[in-house]
């Protein structure tokens, strides 16, 4: 399995220093595309998305989190820090289950 990144320039970038492949989004349709490729690659077992990119999209990455195995998808803030509505793993967890850990 592995790693596909889809982030902006520099964290595209960056991650391919270590030899992690990925695509940048810049717009919702930059985005949507770059998530249906990771999508197409077997391979790919974890996606690093960062968090504003996910968000242009957020049904589709909410709808594919919850409804399948794999890859994982994994939200990172971007550059600029976390946004101020940024979920955490706990609360996303709390949502899916509807308990509160």
């Amino acid at each position: 399995m592995k790693y596909f990144v889809i982030g902006d320039e520099d964290a595209v970038l960056g991650f391919g220093l270590v030899g992690i492949q990925g695509l940048k989004a810049e717009n919702p349709q930059e985005a949507e595309s770059a998530f249906k490729a990771a999508l197409e690659d077997s391979n790919v077992g974890i996606v690093i998305i960062e968090d504003r990119i996910a968000d242009m999209i957020r049904p589709m990455v909410d709808r594919y989190i919850f409804a399948e195995q794999f890859p994982l998808f994994v939200e990172v803030p971007g550059r600029e820090g976390k946004q101020p509505d940024w979920r955490g793993i706990r609360a996303m967890v709390n949502e899916a289950i509807g308990i509160n850990l």
